[in-house]
């Protein structure tokens, strides 16, 4: 059988903010988990800045989650940033674009999901699927919110 192509999801939301305030706050990767559901982002091994950056992600619950370790491998701001999912679990790529419009942006959170397991993967996809999009919009509508109130976290002692 051919390898099959990537899952591929793709989630537009507007923003009340302009174009530089929206990429400054998508790309606070440690303060990510104030809107985006149940996840926790760190840059590792430097800011998480610039093309081979990484980033270090847990999404779930208490003592149950999925680690996503990320890498930059396209950094364009204020208006993309691209990553590869180099994880045990969660391959593939992403990308987030933030585009101008009139009253401010929109981001554009894109997945192309390589699924792991095989047939069992693309049936669990089917049934997750679903809970994924609904916690992706939500994520992204609370970003929207929180973008247009952005403010750089001051400095830490």
């Amino acid at each position: 059988m051919a390898d099959r192509p990537p899952v591929e999801l793709r989630v537009a939301v507007p923003v009340a903010a302009p174009v530089g305030q929206t990429w400054a706050a998508l790309t606070d990767w440690r303060r990510q988990g104030e809107w985006m559901l149940g996840t926790r982002v760190q840059p590792v091994g430097g800011d998480g800045t610039g093309v081979g950056g990484r980033l270090h992600a847990v999404t779930g619950f208490g003592r149950l989650g999925v680690v996503d370790d990320m890498v930059i491998t396209d950094w364009e701001p204020p208006a993309v940033c691209r990553v590869r999912h180099v994880g045990r679990l969660i391959r593939g790529t992403g990308a987030f674009e933030v585009a101008a419009r009139p009253g401010g942006s929109t981001l554009i959170w894109s997945e192309w999901l390589d699924l792991p397991l095989g047939a069992a993967g693309r049936l669990g996809w089917k049934l997750v699927r679903p809970g994924f999009r609904w916690g992706l919009d939500r994520s992204l509508r609370r970003f929207a919110s929180w973008a247009e109130h952005y403010q750089p976290a001051g400095p830490t002692r």
